[in-house]
């Protein structure tokens, strides 16, 4: 079922204004999409793109800020972006120590991208049209991610 050829490593990325750069030198862990208001909330768009990446896998050179989204231990966000154009980039989570969430559309190159699935789909924007074969979730997937994570390696043959 291998649909996606990753890009060749290290995979680059950064904000609107350059003063913040990243390279992921493993392959990432998941790609999905969240729909939750949250995530819209922060695009200032329908959803989030979400690449799950291992945090040893990423080297990020210039200085990021970084916002608390206090949900409660162990759901705390915290959020880095760019001071100086404001771009997203990365979201971590200390139930999830290990990984990290690197905003996808701060990638250089986006073209190879297609997601896993589609998560908190009950809070959609009406005009996002899901494909019909797409692993969906109404909320937060409830085994952690692990069926998205399983899609992604089918997806890319990775892992």
């Amino acid at each position: 079922m291998r649909e996606i050829a990753l890009p060749p490593l290290p995979l680059t990325g950064g904000c609107q204004c350059g003063s913040v750069r990243y390279a992921l030198s493993g392959p990432p862990v998941v790609f999905y999409v969240c729909h939750c208001t949250e995530c819209q909330k922060q695009s200032a768009s329908g959803f989030g793109e979400s690449l799950r990446v291992r945090a040893a896998d990423l080297a990020v050179t210039g200085d990021t800020a970084t916002f608390v989204r206090d949900a409660g231990a162990p759901s705390e966000c915290r959020c880095e972006f760019c001071p100086a154009c404001g771009s997203r980039l990365f979201h971590r989570r200390a139930a999830y120590a290990e990984t990290l969430n690197v905003k996808a559309g701060s990638l250089d190159d986006t073209s190879w991208l297609k997601p896993a699935g589609h998560i908190w789909t009950r809070s959609k924007q009406a005009w996002v049209a899901i494909p019909p074969d797409a692993l969906t979730y109404d909320g937060q997937p409830n085994d952690g991610g692990a069926a998205l994570a399983r899609r992604w390696r089918e997806m890319t043959g990775a892992g």
